[in-house]
């Protein structure tokens, strides 16, 4: 575990030590060298079967939005937003806001470009500048809506299940944190800002129009290597279109974003046979969602319906998108909808596996320190007692370890901003949750609490707010800004919004 995070703080990408940890692991406490060959594939085989419901709720929801692509309605579910930007304050909070409801449904991934090419030239011709706008962005999309992953609950589930404790409290409590760190950094964003915030006029569109950040600046800056392999991510709007950078620093041309040819351009898609069932689906898609979490609030606060929790509610939520993929693809082309409906399911479940597949060796080493997953790892007989390393480490080292709710809380947290050096955000959930687990005991704390806290620290540092590596780097595109210039800008009034949330979870849960 000490030579993972040192890998983390040097920035470098995790599975090799894991995997060989697991190895290691097995391989010491059985005695024998094959049962640690069995169990690099049993922790990762484990920790898919644990974790594949995630993986499936991550694909059906890209799918759909893929679906909403092809018939135009993504662009035409925030074009009413753009209405309400008169100036550079209003267009600020209305970034925040609906990039954060967006984000809170279909994760920061798809809502930075639909939010770039509609909301953002619209907030930069109301007088909101490329670097707040980008702020604004990054502090409510990638840091509230992804810390906390209220709907789709995939960082509660990663947290809770390592922890072991139920992910629907995991997930409530990271709510209120989340919002408070969030609403924290907003506002100190906006009144350390506003006296750079213009009067609305069109020459500032221009002017962002005719930046062009290229996409080797962009490598000089954040350093090619710490892209992922094969990935790419927009990092400039030429004249001939976006450019995207890949791994090696390369960059390649991508097809332009629509424009309507008004002053924000991005605009909805031209009248025709389609836009009828464009605008259907732009109004269909965001009630139906929102009915789904009106009903798992009237389970949670009443006795209307039945509670739904956990795998639960994300089966409810699977299951709703999935039929909404399919009236989406019917209603585009009801003779292809078979083939592009299928189409539309691979491509999410190839992102989700991009976006998701490294926790998988990651959470196995994780899981072989848990009792309830050690032995199906190392392969013990059935019935036979299963060691929990991390616990017995903790009990080992317990009278070293303060006692102390606000040191474990804070502790938890920096831990939390640690794992999150990878510029993942995800990967080191396993490590948060199981030391919740095993510590909150100890000092008296609620596992669920500290599982919540630390996510919060993973996810604001590698989610993509205070680390420039991160996919920080498509909000930095997008605005045609530095992300070193956005990364410190962010990291004070995030890292208040995280003190003041962390204090809040010790006084409070």
């Amino acid at each position: 575990m000490a030579v993972i995070i040192g890998v983390m703080v040097a920035r470098k990408n995790i599975v090799i030590p894991a995997v060989a940890a697991t190895f290691l692991t097995a391989w010491a406490y059985t005695g024998d060298l094959v049962s640690g060959f069995r169990s690099v594939f049993g922790a990762s085989l484990t920790a898919a079967a644990e974790l594949f419901n995630i993986f499936l709720i991550i694909a059906l929801v890209t799918a759909l939005l893929g679906a909403l692509k092809s018939l135009g309605a993504d662009r035409r579910m925030v074009e009413p937003f753009r209405v309400v930007m008169r100036n550079g304050h209003t267009a600020f909070w209305v970034m925040a806001a609906v990039t954060y409801v967006i984000s809170l449904f279909f994760w920061p991934t798809p809502a930075v470009p639909l939010i770039g090419a509609i909301l953002l030239p619209a907030a930069i011709r109301a007088g909101l500048p490329p670097l707040q706008s980008a702020l604004a962005m990054a502090i409510a999309g990638q840091g509230m809506a992804l810390s906390s992953d209220y709907v789709m609950q995939v960082a509660p589930g990663l947290s809770a299940t390592a922890a072991g404790v139920e992910a629907s409290v995991v997930a409530d409590r990271a709510m209120v944190l989340s919002l408070i760190t969030g609403g924290v950094a907003l506002v100190l964003v906006y009144v350390m800002n506003r006296r750079h915030i213009l009067r609305p006029s069109m020459t500032h569109l221009q002017a962002w129009e005719a930046l062009s950040t290229s996409a080797a600046e962009t490598v000089q800056e954040t350093g090619a290597q710490s892209l992922p392999a094969g990935s790419s991510v927009p990092v400039a709007h030429t004249a001939a279109g976006p450019v995207e950078m890949t791994a090696a620093g390369a960059t390649v041309a991508v097809a332009p974003a629509p424009q309507d040819g008004g002053p924000g351009h991005g605009g909805p898609p031209g009248e025709g046979a389609g836009a009828g069932r464009s605008r259907a689906f732009a109004v269909i898609v965001p009630v139906v969602l929102l009915a789904v979490v009106g009903y798992m609030l009237l389970g949670k606060f009443t006795g209307l319906v039945p509670e739904t929790v956990g795998s639960d509610a994300a089966a409810l939520v699977g299951g709703v998108v999935a039929l909404l993929l399919l009236a989406a693809s019917i209603t585009k082309d009801a003779r292809g909808s078979l083939e592009a409906c299928a189409e539309h399911v691979v491509d999410g479940l190839v992102f989700s596996m991009k976006a998701m597949g490294i926790v998988l060796p990651i959470a196995g080493f994780f899981f072989i320190g848990n009792g309830d997953f050690a032995g199906r790892i190392l392969g013990l007989e059935e019935g036979a007692e299963a060691p929990s390393f991390l616990f017995e480490l903790v009990n080992a080292a317990q009278g070293a370890i303060p006692s102390n709710a606000f040191f474990m809380a804070f502790a938890l947290l920096v831990i939390g901003m640690i794992t999150g050096l990878d510029g993942s955000g995800f990967s080191g959930l396993p490590l948060t949750g199981s030391l919740s687990g095993a510590l909150g005991p100890a000092a008296g704390v609620d596992p669920a609490t500290l599982a919540a806290v630390g996510q919060m620290g993973a996810i604001w540092a590698g989610g993509g707010v205070l680390i420039a590596w991160s996919s920080l780097i498509a909000v930095a595109g997008f605005a045609r800004v530095s992300v070193l210039d956005l990364a410190r800008k962010a990291f004070l009034p995030v890292m208040l919004g995280l003190l003041a949330s962390t204090l809040v979870a010790v006084l409070i849960f």
